[in-house]
C-alpha cells in the first residue's frame, strides 16, 4: 500500500482532484483509472471524494493505491541493499544477473531475489525496476515499492555509470549519434541515419596505452547505449564480444552503474546512492597500474 498527504496550498485553489494529480504530480491516466476504481483511495479532510471534487487551500488530501501481487519464483541468493525507504529499495545488482525473468533466466534474476525479500518480510509488493540493468552490468537498481514512485522515478532518475574501455579517449567528450536496429528481432544495436537520437557524456578519470576508466552521464536512454557509442568512436567497452570488445581479459562488459539521484515522492528529500566499482572491473584497472 502506498499513501501519499498533500497540503493544499493557495496557488492550487479551485482544482479538481484530478488536475492536481495529474498535472501537478505527474499520476498517469492509468493510475487515476485505479484511484477511481478505489473506494477507499481518495480522502478529503477524512472523507472520501471522488476526483471530480474541487480542492481549496489548507485542505488535506490522502491518496492510497494498493499494490497488484504477482507470482515470480523465490531465489536462495540475497543482493545486497545500498538504500532503502517507503518509496525505493536500491539494490547493488552483481554481474551475470538479469533484472527480469525470461525463458533463459526465469528463476536468477533481480525480481526473484525481490520476490524472495518480500516473502521473508511477510509483504506483497510487485517488482518495478526503474532503471534496468543489463544481465552483465553491475551497480545499481532502482526499485520502486508501488506504481506511482515507479512512474515519477522513471522519468526523473538521473544514473551515472563508470566502465574500461578498450585504448586511449580523449579527457572528455559528447558522442551524439543515433541508434537503431535493422530489424525487430536482433539484438544488436548500431550507429544509423534513421535511428533513435542519443547522447553520451564522458569524462576519463584515468587510462593506460592500453585501457581507459571514463565516468559516463546519459542525456537520452537508448538500449545499449553506453556498449555502442563507445564501439561506435573504436573504443569498444572490454569483455564487450558483442560490440567487439577484448573477451580474453574480462568475462563480461566492464560497466557499472554507480550512483543514482532521485527525489522520493513521499517526503520530497533528494537520494544520491552510491556504489564501489565491482571487483572484476578494480582488479583489471590494478593490474594497468591504474589508481582510482
Amino acid at each position: 500500500m502506498y499513501e501519499a498527504v498533500y497540503h493544499i496550498e493557495k496557488a492550487y485553489d479551485g482544482m479538481t482532484v484530478k488536475d492536481f494529480l495529474k498535472k501537478i504530480h505527474g499520476y498517469s491516466t492509468r493510475q487515476i483509472i485505479r484511484i477511481k476504481k478505489d473506494t477507499d483511495a481518495i480522502r478529503l479532510n477524512g472523507k472520501h471524494v471522488f476526483v471530480v471534487v474541487t480542492l481549496h487551500e489548507t485542505d488535506k488530501l490522502v491518496i492510497r493505491l494498493r499494490d497488484e501481487e504477482k507470482d515470480v519464483p523465490l531465489l536462495d541468493t540475497a543482493v545486497p541493499i545500498a538504500f532503502e525507504n517507503e518509496d525505493v529499495i536500491v539494490f547493488d545488482k552483481p554481474p551475470f544477473m538479469p533484472c527480469h525473468p525470461s525463458k533463459l533466466h526465469p528463476d536468477d534474476t533481480l525480481a526473484n531475489a525481490f520476490a524472495t525479500l518480500m516473502k521473508t518480510r511477510g509483504e506483497t509488493l510487485t517488482f518495478r525496476c526503474v532503471n534496468r540493468l543489463d544481465r552483465d552490468t553491475s551497480g545499481l537498481v532502482v526499485v520502486a515499492k508501488n506504481q506511482l514512485t515507479a512512474s515519477l522515478l522513471g522519468k526523473t532518475t538521473q544514473k551515472e555509470y563508470c566502465a574500461i574501455v578498450c585504448g586511449k579517449v580523449d579527457d572528455n567528450g559528447c558522442i551524439d549519434a543515433p541508434i537503431g536496429r535493422d530489424h525487430e528481432w536482433e539484438i544488436t544495436r548500431k550507429v544509423m541515419e534513421n535511428g533513435q537520437r542519443a547522447v553520451t557524456h564522458y569524462e576519463c578519470l584515468c587510462k593506460s596505452n592500453e585501457y581507459s576508466y571514463v565516468r559516463i552521464h546519459l542525456e537520452t536512454g537508448r538500449t545499449h547505449q553506453i556498449r555502442v557509442h563507445f564501439a561506435h568512436i573504436g573504443h569498444p567497452l572490454v569483455g564487450d564480444e558483442l560490440y567487439g570488445g577484448n573477451h580474453s581479459i574480462l568475462l563480461r562488459h566492464a560497466l557499472h552503474c554507480r550512483q543514482v539521484r532521485f527525489i522520493t515522492p513521499s517526503d520530497g528529500q533528494e537520494h544520491v546512492v552510491t556504489s564501489p566499482l565491482f571487483d572484476d572491473m578494480h582488479k583489471l584497472l590494478a593490474s594497468e597500474g591504474l589508481v582510482l
